[in-house]
C-alpha cells in the first residue's frame, strides 16, 4: 500500500504494502502489434547488480541513468506480491492474495515485468510462483519472507530485528526454489520501501541490491482505474521503475490500469523491460 513518501538515508522511497500476484486466468484482448516475447530471463548468475555501497553496504537502485536517443525510453513495470504470516487465516478463509488475471494480461500484452515476491506468498501460491518463475516473460525477485518493516516507523508493519533480516531474506529466496521458480534475480524491495542505515549494513551479505522506484503507481486500494493509469502516465520519464500491485482484494483494478497503461506507452515509444535489463 503507498500513501506517502519517505525521505531516507539522502533517497526518496514510497511505502508499498499488501500485494500478490497468479499464474492463470480469463482471455483479454491483445495489442494490435506486440513486441517479441524475450528470449531467455536474468537469473542470480546473469543478473547485473550495482557494487556494494559506502562500507560495504547493501547498494539501492531507483531509476536508470538518463541517456539520449529513442532507445533510452525504456520503463520497468514491477509488481510486489506480499503476503504475511497473519494473513495465511484470512487466505483459508478464502481472501485471495493473488491475481491470476493480470498475470494474464501481463502475457497476452507481452509486458517483460518484475515480481517483487514474498517468501510466505510463494508457499501460499507455489504453482503460481513456479509458473511467474520459469516464464521468460518475468523474473522473480526478493520483497523478504515474513513482509515486516526493516526500519520503522513503516505503515503499521511489525518490525524485523536488525539480526533477523539476513535470515528472513534467504529464507525468502529458499521459499522461491523450493517452489521451482528459475527465473529468480538478486534484487531486494524493502517492505513498505522503508529502510535505514542498519538494513543495508545488515542484508550487504546477501549480495542484493535494493530495489526501490521512481513512480509511484498508487494502485492499491484504489477503485478509479483512469485515476491509476493517469498517475503512471504523468510520472514515467525514459528509465522509470514503476511500483504496482497485483491482488485481488487490495489492488482490484490494477489489471484495468495496466490495459490502459501499456498501449499508450508504447504510443509514446517507450519499450517494457525488467529490472534486469533497466540496469545494465
Amino acid at each position: 500500500m503507498i500513501r506517502s513518501v519517505l525521505r531516507i538515508t539522502g533517497l526518496t522511497a514510497a511505502g508499498a504494502a499488501l500485494v500478490g500476484c497468479g499464474a492463470s486466468g480469463s482471455p483479454v484482448s491483445a495489442p494490435t502489434s506486440p513486441p517479441p516475447r524475450p528470449a531467455a530471463s536474468a537469473t542470480h548468475e546473469t543478473a547485473p547488480t550495482m557494487a556494494p555501497g559506502p562500507g560495504g553496504h547493501t547498494p539501492v537502485f531507483m531509476r536508470a541513468a538518463a541517456a539520449e536517443g529513442d532507445a533510452a525510453k525504456t520503463v520497468a513495470l514491477t509488481f510486489d506480491a506480499d503476503m504475511t504470516a497473519d494473513q495465511g487465516p484470512r487466505a483459508e478463509r478464502g481472501e485471495r492474495f493473488d491475481n491470476p488475471a493480470l498475470i494474464e494480461t501481463l502475457r497476452t500484452l507481452k509486458v517483460p515485468s518484475t515480481v517483487f515476491m514474498t517468501g510466505r506468498w510463494a508457499e501460499e501460491y507455489p504453482a503460481q510462483a513456479k509458473a511467474i518463475g520459469t516464464d521468460s516473460l518475468f523474473e522473480i525477485a526478493n520483497h523478504s519472507y515474513s513482509h515486516h518493516a526493516f526500519s520503522s516507523p513503516c505503515y503499521g508493519l511489525p518490525e524485523i530485528g536488525a539480526k533477523d533480516m539476513l535470515t528472513d531474506v534467504r529464507r525468502a529466496f529458499a521459499a522461491f526454489e523450493k517452489a521451482g521458480a528459475r527465473n529468480v534475480v538478486p534484487y531486494f524491495r524493502f517492505p513498505g520501501g522503508c529502510y535505514d542505515d542498519t538494513a543495508l549494513r545488515a542484508l550487504a551479505p546477501a549480495g542484493v541490491t535494493a530495489v526501490q522506484w521512481d513512480v509511484v503507481s498508487g494502485d492499491a486500494f484504489a477503485s478509479d482505474a483512469d485515476a491509476v493509469a493517469e498517475q503512471v502516465l504523468g510520472g514515467v520519464r525514459p528509465g522509470s521503475l514503476v511500483v504496482m500491485h497485483c491482488t485481488r482484494s487490495a489492488a482490484p483494478v490494477t489489471q484495468e490500469a495496466v490495459r490502459r497503461i501499456v498501449p499508450e506507452l508504447r504510443r509514446r515509444g517507450y519499450r517494457f523491460v525488467k529490472v534486469s535489463e533497466l540496469m545494465r
